[in-house]
Order: C-alpha cells, then sequence, then structure tokens
C-alpha cells in the first residue's frame, strides 16, 4: 500500500511538472502575439504619482518587485500581473492554430479548476518577463471593471472617476480616489449607488492602510479587519454624479 502511494505520488508530481512546463512553453510562444492584440494605453499617467502608490499598495504591494508571483499582506492569492495573465492568455484575445486549440483547452482547465490550477502561475510569470511593470500597470488601469451604472459597464479608472466622481482621473480628491479603490474586490458588494455603506466602509479601511493607521493582518485579508475602527474621513459619490 505505501509503495503503490509513493508510486501515485511521483506520478502526480511528474504530471504536474511537464503540465506546467508545456504551458510555460506555450505561453511563451502566444505571448508576443497576443501582446500585440492588447496594446497598453497610457493610463497611469493620468493618475496623480500618489494615487499610482495607492494602487499598488492597495492591489499588489510587491508588484514593483516581484517577477509576477508574490504573497504579501493583504494581496490574497492574485497579484497584479497574474489577473492580467488569466484575461491575456485566456480571454478574449484568441490565438492561431495548434496554439488557439492550446489556449482553449486551458481555458476549459482554469474554468473547471482555477483554485488549485497552477498554470495561471506559470502565465504571469511568462508575462512579467515579456511586459514592463509600465505596460502592466497601464493595461490594469485601463481593464478594471467597476461595477455597471446606469445599465452600462463601467471599465477602466478614467471611466470610472467619471461615472462615479464626474470628473477627470486626474482630478481626484485623496478620498474620492479610496472610494474607486474600494470597488474592484467586488464592484457589485461594495458599489457605491447600490450598497453606499458597504463601500463607505472599505473606502474608510483603505484609507487608514494607505495613511499608515492600520495594517493588513495576513496576505488573505482583503478586508482589513484591523482597519475596521480607524479614523479616518470618506465621502460617498452620489447617484447623480
Amino acid at each position: 500500500m505505501l509503495k503503490y502511494l509513493k508510486v501515485t505520488l511521483v506520478g502526480l508530481f511528474l504530471f504536474t511538472a511537464i503540465y506546467l512546463f508545456v504551458i510555460f512553453l506555450w505561453a511563451s510562444s502566444v505571448a508576443g502575439e497576443l501582446l500585440a492584440r492588447a496594446p497598453f494605453p497610457d493610463q497611469a499617467s493620468r493618475l496623480q504619482p500618489r494615487h499610482v502608490q495607492v494602487v499598488i499598495k492597495v492591489e499588489d504591494p510587491t508588484f514593483l518587485q516581484h517577477p509576477g508571483l508574490n504573497l504579501s499582506k493583504g494581496q490574497g492569492v492574485t497579484t497584479i500581473t497574474s489577473v492580467l495573465a488569466r484575461d491575456l492568455f485566456l480571454g478574449k484575445h484568441d490565438a492561431d492554430g495548434i496554439e488557439g486549440a492550446m489556449q482553449s483547452f486551458y481555458r476549459g482547465v482554469f474554468n473547471c479548476c482555477r483554485k488549485v490550477d497552477l498554470g495561471r502561475d506559470v502565465m504571469a510569470l511568462v508575462l512579467d518577463s515579456r511586459a514592463t511593470k509600465q505596460q502592466q500597470l497601464d493595461l490594469y488601469l485601463a481593464s478594471t471593471y467597476f461595477g455597471s451604472l446606469d445599465g452600462k459597464g463601467v471599465v477602466g479608472f478614467e471611466a470610472a472617476a467619471h461615472a462615479y466622481y464626474g470628473k477627470d482621473l486626474s482630478r481626484l480628491t485623496d478620498t474620492e480616489f479610496y472610494g474607486l479603490m474600494a470597488m474592484p474586490m467586488a464592484p457589485n458588494r461594495y458599489h457605491p449607488v447600490r450598497n453606499p455603506e458597504l463601500h463607505a466602509e472599505r473606502a474608510k479601511r483603505i484609507e487608514a492602510l494607505v495613511t499608515g493607521k492600520c495594517e493588513a493582518s495576513g496576505w488573505l485579508d482583503l478586508t482589513y479587519e484591523d482597519c475596521a475602527t480607524a479614523p479616518a474621513k470618506t465621502t460617498t459619490p452620489s447617484s447623480s454624479a
């Protein structure tokens, strides 16, 4: 029985290693093609420099240092790079030929087993080696989903600034920007119009986190429980914005 178990474990290890190596080869072969179909708009320059730092602090604290993967307090199981890798390699941009067939297969695997599949992590490593941090940040700022307003989906930080605050992204106050940052984790739950109290509370916690009044208690602490009682001033956008 013990021998059978050892053989099974070795078999699983070899299968996983081969599977991930094939994904690495595939992602490396299609990265250039898919990146060419997803140009990187200049988004970061539209943010005030301190707001760029807020994005990184909240979404991926070690973004500028890691190779695509990392575990930091308050980050959760994904990085900015791994989120982009999912959208780039498994999203709407289709590869051609055999690479396209493999893409469809990996989409199916991810949709079925995303909680245990490490394929996206391999893709994140490939993406980080092919795209600069600036390009990744620009793409993230342009593609982040902010729920819907008046029946229309709001995609990108610039669009969200206009939809929820009625002004250009570069003109948002710190408090208003904390309001935007409250949404990406769960746009429907923390929607400023549909759930203003939940939105205001999360924005308050983000402000406390960013201003150093508290810290995330661990890498899965996405709601910043230790920031719940930290004093912070916030405002909530009106539905007419």
